[in-house]
């Protein structure tokens, strides 16, 4: 392992300036030629410099797929900030970060328990190793409209139905921010021979702060899974993979990692991802601690506003915790949807939420954001709350619809005959492709799974309020593609 004397140092970007300014012509790839050949457009994207340094592939910047050096070294470093046996870093996002932690300790016709409301990307997993879920609900705040956390009852209870699964994967935090009990549900997985295998996008901030949840690594999860760029400093598209060794074969899971990345990984992502573990490994704590006092701090304000609502940790019941980084704010109290406040915000007040829903709007503070922004927003709300002062609070007819069961595995739906009908029709059919909102990208139906009446009136319903559709070969929902044969 690395020498942590050296964590205040980037290995990979220094390895990228050297070579750059090493001065060899380059008869070699990209095409633009260290910036010589770049469009206008893109030298205004990106920096002289960095178009000198976006190469890869030379001796001295390392293979991602055997990495020997500066790579090597970046990796083990991060594994050291977050006290993780390995750590795989990922240019293809956290999804392509959980595709490799899947295919990486499971294998085809392994049963594994896995939450409603996991994103998409887990969904794809599952397709591309040949595993067979067993959805579990989560708890669903009738409130807020939204699932919460796992209880640890309906995971024992899984467990119990199914004695022959091999791991639970787990979203924590979720999308709003609500973790569970993390240190109990792993010795339960764990009392069961099964692994725990952690979906934690948003959660990388986690470690730098005690006034947050703990990590998913520092609970007891086997991996986890981070979206360094959704949180934390590294560009778009770049995660960071955490490994235990203990019942995990770590050779495996890069062999994994390594045959679901590109074999051309961009130097400058590596390179983002490396100095955004050098900023936590500088300042993170500092930062991160910041962004919780400025979150707070918004949540106040909102809870001050009429007909606006925020809840913090002291709403969740006894289990459940909260990322107070993520603020979600219920516009119900105003008679309007989620939806509709979040394009008032965006196109009277130029103000952009991380998602709205039904009922909400959700923020997201970072170590990046400063008390004059966290003013601005507060005041944009303040505007959006006089605008519908004294309406009725909006009470739509509709709820999550309850797990489906599974017809068939999703795999097999996914490379199964399919046929086309009418959405209307489609209940009691064996759904062959995924049907979500996004963001969060939370399937709503996904391959293999049963269909429901009441997922297809959810999904309606959903539709006519205005949010994004995605996932269906037909985004209009007029029709949907169904597993053929399985009438």
């Amino acid at each position: 392992m690395t020498d942590t004397k050296n964590e205040f140092r980037a290995p990979v970007a220094e390895a990228m300036k050297a070579y750059a300014g090493d001065g060899a012509l380059a008869f070699h790839t990209p095409g633009h030629k260290q910036g010589l050949g770049a469009h206008p457009l893109l030298q205004e994207l990106i920096t002289p410099q960095g178009l000198r340094e976006e190469v890869s592939l030379m001796e001295e910047l390392d293979d991602l797929h055997e990495p020997t050096m500066c790579i090597k070294e970046a990796q083990e470093l991060a594994a050291a900030l977050y006290g993780a046996d390995a750590a795989y870093f990922m240019i293809n996002g956290t999804s392509g970060a959980i595709h490799a932690m899947i295919m990486g300790t499971l294998k085809p016709g392994d049963k594994v328990l896995v939450p409603r409301n996991a994103h998409r990307s887990m969904i794809g997993g599952l397709i591309l190793a040949g595993v067979s879920p067993v959805f579990i609900q989560p708890r669903i705040d009738k409130k807020l409209g939204i699932p919460m956390g796992l209880q640890l009852a309906d995971i024992v209870a899984a467990a119990d139905e199914h004695p022959e699964a091999k791991a639970l994967l787990l979203v924590y935090p979720t999308y709003y921010g609500v973790t569970i009990d993390l240190s109990k549900v792993a010795d339960f997985v764990h009392s069961r021979r099964m692994l725990l295998l952690v979906d934690e996008a948003h959660g990388p901030h986690l470690k730098f702060s005690d006034k947050l949840p703990l990590q998913a690594l520092d609970a007891g999860a086997d991996m986890a899974a981070q979206s360094t760029h959704k949180i934390l400093g590294s560009m778009t598209q770049t995660s960071i993979l955490l490994a235990r060794k203990d019942r995990i074969d770590l050779e495996r899971v890069r062999c994994a990692a390594s045959l679901l990345q590109s074999t051309s990984p961009n130097q400058l992502l590596l390179a983002s991802l490396d100095i955004a573990r050098l900023q936590m490994a500088e300042q993170g704590e500092e930062l991160v601690n910041r962004a919780v006092k400025l979150a707070e701090k918004l949540r106040q304000a909102v809870n001050a506003i009429p007909g606006l609502w925020s809840f913090g940790a002291d709403y969740l019941p006894a289990g459940e915790s909260l990322d107070l980084t993520k603020v979600t704010v219920s516009v119900r109290g105003l008679g309007i949807t989620g939806v509709q406040a979040e394009s008032i915000l965006r196109h009277t007040y130029k103000i952009q939420c991380e998602l709205s829903d039904a009922y909400n709007l959700l923020f997201i503070i970072s170590y990046a954001d400063t008390e004059a922004q966290v003013k601005i927003l507060v005041e944009a709300l303040q505007g959006l709350a006089a605008q519908f002062a004294d309406a009725d609070e909006l009470t739509l007819p509709v709820e999550i619809p309850p797990v489906p069961a599974v017809g068939i595995r999703p795999r097999e739906a996914f490379f199964g005959g399919r046929e086309t009908v009418d959405f209307e029709e489609a209940a009691g059919l064996i759904a062959a492709e995924q049907i979500m909102f996004y963001p969060p990208g939370i399937p709503i139906l996904a391959p293999g799974d049963e269909i429901e009446p009441e997922a297809l009136y959810y999904i309606r319903t959903m539709q006519r309020l205005g949010l994004k559709v995605v996932g269906p070969a037909d985004s209009t929902l007029q029709t949907i593609q169904v597993v053929r044969d399985n009438r």
